[in-house]
């Protein structure tokens, strides 16, 4: 099933790319900046956490907008791909009606075009890295950066495979993009973004073993604010996880697939 998975989205990589177009257009479409809004919306709200965190709860955290931005930027990517991926099935009734057209795509297709929206807000992060460096500050880059396509290829596998979940869920089980919106916001307060691993008392760091997105987060801060390697050991382990869900998605988006031009 999961080879099989691979085959197809291979050969609808043409359409996967349309409709990624598409999605990328309409998203700015009316809007005066447009593609710009890429750079702004992340910059913006890492904004309004820095002054925050590091104004008014301070952690005692040098160079803390680069730890927070690093963090922040792939979180970002997880999140809208979740919350959108929810009604992609359901807002896209009409292909679904059509008998050829691979429902699989629709989640897929989310995910993929919040990713390139992450990578266009990377260089916003590599100048603030550039500048906080050429300034004096502790913080450096280096070449860690050659493992930044690894950790990009697991966390867009580990989306990918949750997308396909909740999309077929929410056909049948609607509540779901409802609650989806305040277990993320949980997530996210759960996970070491806003504030460093050193703040969770050690009787309870174990939970984060628990949290397959907290050694991707671990893992850009250390390429970009830590200029190290990832924790290797802590990655093949989200690796695996995220072919073992990318493989339960499919298989659940199997089981439902053939209701969903009923039930939309």
């Amino acid at each position: 099933m999961y080879s099989f998975q691979l085959q197809e989205l291979y050969r609808y990589r043409v359409l996967i790319w349309s409709l990624v177009v598409r999605e990328l257009k309409a998203r700015y479409r009316g809007s005066v900046l447009g593609f710009f809004w890429s750079f702004l919306n992340p910059l913006l709200l890492t904004s309004v956490y820095t002054l925050v965190f590091s104004t008014y709860l301070r952690f005692g955290m040098e160079d803390y907008v680069i730890h927070l931005m690093s963090g922040l930027l792939p979180w970002l990517w997880f999140n809208s791909s979740l919350l959108e991926a929810s009604g992609s099935i359901l807002a896209g009734g009409n292909l679904i009606k059509k008998v050829l057209f691979p429902a699989e795509v629709l989640p897929l297709v989310v995910v993929f075009s919040n990713g390139i929206n992450f990578v266009l807000s990377l260089p916003i992060l590599l100048l603030f890295v550039l500048g906080f460096k050429l300034a004096g500050f502790g913080v450096s880059i280096g070449i860690s950066m050659i493992t930044l396509p690894l950790v990009m290829a697991i966390q867009l596998v580990l989306s990918a495979g949750l997308a396909l979940i909740v999309s077929a869920l929410c056909v049948h089980y609607r509540d779901i993009q409802h609650v989806l919106g305040n277990l993320l916001t949980l997530w996210f307060f759960l996970t070491p973004i806003i504030y460093p691993l050193t703040q969770i008392p050690e009787r309870y760091r174990f939970f984060v073993l628990f949290n397959p997105v907290a050694p991707l987060i671990f893992a850009y801060q250390n390429i970009f604010y830590y200029g190290r390697f990832p924790n290797f050991p802590q990655l093949l382990i989200v690796a695996v996880m995220s072919v073992f869900v990318y493989t339960m998605g499919t298989a659940i988006f199997g089981k439902y697939q053939g209701t969903f031009a009923e039930e939309v």
